[in-house]
Formats: structure tokens, C-alpha cells, sequence
């Protein structure tokens, strides 16, 4: 019996090849229209996790940086008192300049950004002790001229572990870069903090001219533009951030329930997007399936007459079809999702070279398409078969002639 169900399945495989092939473009829309929900998904949550894991602190005023943890000038004595807040745990100097100061970018989590760390101390935010290593390493306490990059950043410029990157006039080796994290740090470049207050001080004239006057006595540890602040076990984050304001001033500090909101409202449209992404993918592909299905039961209405007239059940009809359906849609679904793997694939590596990712095929996805396409195909058919079986042999037989 098993081996004879095996060329059965494929004969019925072989008569329904152009079911098949449109309930596989069926569902590669589906497919394909979801994947790019999912990276909107992705990177909206990204986003959300990474602000939510510190407390970012900045200078008051205007100046070279940018970003969260950027602002205008955070002495070393500012960092030192933010220390002493109660409730704190952990202060990283930070500075954080624009790649390309003549390039304005709409979100800072699409920005390409330099990101100074002091080694020193350990990363303070919660979700991200470490950042991931795809090849190479990260920053180590006492490296100078090196930095690591984020995968966009990277792909973006053909760089990998071992290339060589020019900032501000200096040669850096580029030791290691980041997994692809779909969030701000995709695209930063991370390097030492004093590598960093030497750009800073490149780039920014109104600071070159400050510290040549010696109007304002300053250190390099005065150089920060920002910090990440940890806060302890058991500590509402908010309630820390509302002490900082309270008891160091001339900050800026972002509370991390507003940022992340501030985030979510500047990602207002592409969540819109996302549901209307969603509802597309559902209709374009559960039509497309539906009416595919349906109109290849419809199509033997002759064969079903004929098999009543000889004496078939109408539950021995309805197994047949439900068994074919089965294998008709699964066929179609997993055609459909390697229709989607490939079209997603190709263009996201076009799409790699300028450091974008447009899909996220998660198997979650993968596994929702499948049943959907596979529960939608039998309830086609089921519906179908209904309409047929209520017809009688002769009715059947007539209009399918």
C-alpha cells in the first residue's frame, strides 16, 4: 500500500501542476509580504529594547553630536556626580558624532554614527552587556586606531575584519563586526573614546577654537558628548532618571519610558504600514489560493458525477478531495515558499550592498504560511466539493460536459 501511494501522489501532483504553480505565487506573495512585516516588526523592537536598556544622559546645549547619548559638552565632573546619584550602578562616558556631518538623516536609528567608548567601564545597558561578534572582536580596554562596525554599516561599504577605514584623516584597522541587530547599532562604528574625542575635535571648529583660547579649562576626560547610565536591582529606571534631573544640572535625560515612546511615535507610520502590509498579504494571498483551489475542484464537477452515478458516497468523495487538497496545497505552499526564499534573497543581497535588509523570513512565518495555505486550500475544496455533491449525478455530468 505505501508504495503505491507514492506514485498515486504523484500522478495527482502532475494533473494539478498549474493549481500547484498559482497557489505557489499565491503564497509567495504572502510569503514575501510578510517577511517585510516581520522587519518592520523587528526593527521597531529593536529599537524599543535597546533605549529601554539604559538611561541616556547628555550635555545641555548644541554641539557636534548626535544621537541619544549626544548632545553638547559632559564634563568628567558631571560624569562623577551622576555616579554618586543613588539608585545608579554604572556611568560610560560616551561620545557619539555624526559619520558625515554634512549628511542629516530622519531617524536616529537609520543614522550612521560614531560611537566613542570608554573601555573602561562595562556597557551599562541591560539588553546589551555585549554586543554581538559576526567575525573579528570587539573593543578591548587599551586598543587605539581600531573599530568595529555594524553589519549594515559594513555591508554597506565593503568592509570586513582585517579591512582598513579612514576617519578624520587617521587609518583604522577594523577588528571586528557586529551581527546584524536590525536596530541603531547596525550602522554605528565603534571605536576607542579618545579615537573618538580626537575626531570630535577635528570635526567640530567652535570646540577647536574653545580649547585653543583656554577660555575653559578642559581636560580630553571633559570631551564626552554623553553617557549610558545602568541603574540597580530593583530600581524603576524612571524614577533614577527623575533623580538625575533633580540633583546634577545641566543635563539632558531621557527618561527610557519616553524615549521609547518618542520612539514608537516616530515609528508611527511604518507600524501603520506593518498592518497594512499584513492585510494585503492576507487577502492577496488567501484569495489567490481560495479561488485556485476551488476552481480545480470545480473543474472534475464531470469526474465527480460520474463517480456518484457508479455508486460513490459522498464521504468517499469528500476524503478524495480533502486528500488531494492536502497535497495540493502543502505542494503549493512549500513551492510558494522557496518562490519567496529566492525573490527575498536576491534582492536583499542587492539591497546588502547599500546596507539594507528588506526581509525577515522567521519561521514563524514560514510555518503560519504553510498552515495557512494548507487549512485555506481544504476549506476551498471543502466548499467546493459541497457545491458539487448538492448537484445530482446527471446535473453533474451535463454541466461538465
Amino acid at each position: 500500500m505505501r508504495a503505491e501511494a507514492v506514485p498515486r501522489v504523484l500522478r495527482i501532483l502532475r494533473g494539478y501542476a498549474f493549481t500547484i504553480a498559482g497557489i505557489a505565487i499565491g503564497v509567495g506573495g504572502l510569503v514575501t509580504l510578510g517577511a517585510m512585516s516581520e522587519r518592520i516588526v523587528r526593527f521597531i523592537e529593536g529599537g524599543d529594547r535597546f533605549v529601554l536598556g539604559q538611561i541616556s544622559v547628555a550635555g545641555r546645549g548644541m554641539g557636534m553630536g548626535a544621537g541619544f547619548t549626544a548632545g553638547g559638552l559632559l564634563p568628567a565632573a558631571t560624569v562623577r556626580a551622576i555616579a554618586a546619584v543613588p539608585g545608579v550602578t554604572g556611568v560610560q562616558p560616551q561620545v557619539m558624532l555624526p559619520l558625515n556631518p554634512s549628511t542629516s538623516q530622519f531617524l536616529t536609528l537609520t543614522q550612521e554614527l560614531v560611537l566613542g567608548l570608554d573601555l573602561a567601564v562595562l556597557m551599562p545597558n541591560r539588553h546589551y552587556r555585549a554586543l554581538p561578534v559576526r567575525a573579528g572582536r570587539f573593543l578591548r580596554a587599551g586598543d587605539r586606531r581600531v573599530a568595529v562596525l555594524g553589519a549594515s554599516l559594513a555591508a554597506a561599504r565593503g568592509l570586513r575584519a582585517g579591512s582598513r577605514l579612514t576617519l578624520e584623516g587617521a587609518s583604522y584597522e577594523v577588528v571586528g563586526v557586529l551581527e546584524r541587530m536590525l536596530t541603531a547599532p547596525d550602522r554605528f562604528v565603534f571605536v576607542p573614546i579618545e579615537d573618538a574625542r580626537e575626531q570630535w575635535v577635528a570635526k567640530d571648529q567652535l570646540l577647536q577654537t574653545v580649547l585653543a583660547s583656554g577660555a575653559a579649562a578642559l581636560t580630553a576626560a571633559d570631551l564626552n558628548t554623553g553617557a549610558a547610565v545602568g541603574w540597580a536591582e530593583g530600581e524603576d529606571p524612571d524614577a533614577v532618571a527623575r533623580r538625575i534631573r533633580e540633583r546634577v544640572p545641566g543635563l539632558n535625560v531621557q527618561l527610557p519610558s519616553e524615549l521609547s515612546r518618542l520612539l514608537r511615535s516616530s515609528t508611527a507610520f511604518f507600524s501603520a504600514l506593518l498592518v497594512g502590509i499584513g492585510a494585503l498579504a492576507l487577502l492577496i494571498g488567501g484569495l489567490s489560493l481560495a479561488n485556485t483551489m476551488a476552481a480545480a475542484v470545480f473543474e472534475r464537477i464531470r469526474d465527480f458525477g460520474v463517480k456518484r452515478a457508479l455508486g460513490a458516497t459522498d464521504l468517499q468523495l469528500a476524503r478524495e478531495v480533502l486528500a488531494e487538497s492536502l497535497a495540493v496545497t502543502l505542494a503549493g505552499g512549500l513551492g510558494g515558499v522557496a518562490l519567496a526564499l529566492v525573490l527575498g534573497g536576491a534582492i536583499d543581497g542587492w539591497a546588502a550592498r547599500a546596507g539594507q535588509e528588506l526581509f525577515d523570513f522567521s519561521p514563524r512565518l514560514l510555518a503560519g504560511a504553510l498552515v495557512f495555505s494548507v487549512l485555506l486550500g481544504a476549506a476551498a475544496a471543502g466548499y467546493a466539493t459541497r457545491r458539487v455533491v448538492a448537484l445530482s449525478p446527471a446535473e453533474a455530468i451535463r454541466r461538465g460536459a
